[in-house]
């Protein structure tokens, strides 16, 4: 049996929908009221429960779990920051202590490649090593970064556990409701004067099926995970059919949160390269993105065929 936490998300369900196709009993746990589930997964037990809450301990009592995957990292700012402090953090921790104490084989943690910071310093690509420099300038992220250095660390320290921490790039797909799908399925999406950064997008059905091989792996790492190509933003918005419009730099800090409803830490990634390198994930689960850049940026916005 295998638990998924954050089973309100799309990513979730496409998660859980793979699970079940393979013949895994799912349970499904999420700290938001209204969880709707459609299909083969209408049928999975859901809990509603905060993470670091009694209610979430009875879970673990109830059932016994082969693995976890931790999916409900909260990365909504409209949630308070100690709101994301007490679902990412403690709630994370929970999970963990809750795996070593119930005798969980594996533990997958869904963190984000944002962590690292758009910065001009970076180098390019990314390995899983380098500088998380996102949060010295925008403290918004900083719950993000304790989660996966907490993962981390928690991973050597109970290696009882097999622990898998993802770093995904930006993840897109019809079924994806974050900050990027958002802004590529406008109409006109800015981008800012001076600046083309290159990208990497990962399709939600992509990172579906690299969590899946995690599970069913026998390493255990923290691994960046990255789609097929990058290209530059510009190109980006003409592959999604979006019309883009130039915007001053010295504008953007203010107008992208505010109109555009992006993440502070996000404006960055608008101005500097931020490509990881997923070799290692690659190489250590037999992995490689199955859709095609276009086809993942298409199928988000609705234009494929």
């Amino acid at each position: 049996m295998i638990l998924v936490t954050g089973i309100a998300g799309g990513l979730a369900q496409r998660v859980a929908a793979r699970l079940l196709g393979s013949g895994h009993d799912v349970i499904g746990v999420d700290y938001r009221q209204d969880v709707e589930l459609s299909g083969d997964i209408a049928r999975i037990p859901v809990y509603r429960a905060s993470y670091n809450k009694s209610a979430f301990e009875d879970v673990f009592r109830r059932h016994t779990f082969d693995a976890v995957l931790h999916l409900g990292r909260v990365g909504n700012l409209a949630e308070s920051a100690g709101k994301r402090f007490e679902l990412n953090v403690l709630g994370s921790q929970k999970v963990m202590h809750l795996c070593v104490q119930h005798k969980v084989r594996s533990l997958i943690v869904l963190s984000t490649f944002h962590i690292y910071g758009a910065d001009a310093r970076n180098p390019t690509p990314i390995a899983e090593d380098e500088a998380l420099r996102a949060g010295f300038e925008f403290p918004q992220i900083a719950d993000a970064i304790q989660l996966d250095n907490m993962a981390g660390a928690w991973m050597y320290q109970h290696p009882e556990v097999r622990t898998v921490v993802l770093r995904p790039t930006h993840v897109v797909g019809p079924n994806i409701q974050n900050t990027m799908c958002t802004l590529l399925r406008q109409p006109r999406v800015p981008y800012i004067a001076g600046f083309n950064p290159m990208m990497q997008f990962l399709h939600e059905d992509d990172l579906a099926g690299a969590i899946i091989a995690a599970v069913s792996g026998s390493v255990r790492g923290v691994f960046n995970i990255a789609g097929n190509d990058a290209v530059p933003w510009r190109t980006a918005l003409a592959i999604c059919g979006a019309m883009g419009f130039p915007l001053p730099s010295a504008l953007s800090r203010r107008i992208l949160p505010t109109v555009f409803r992006q993440p502070p830490y996000l404006v960055n990634f608008l101005k500097h390269p931020c490509i990881i390198d997923d070799t290692a994930f690659r190489h250590a689960f037999g992995f490689r993105a199955a859709l095609a850049l276009d086809e993942a940026l298409q199928t988000t916005v609705g234009r494929a065929s």
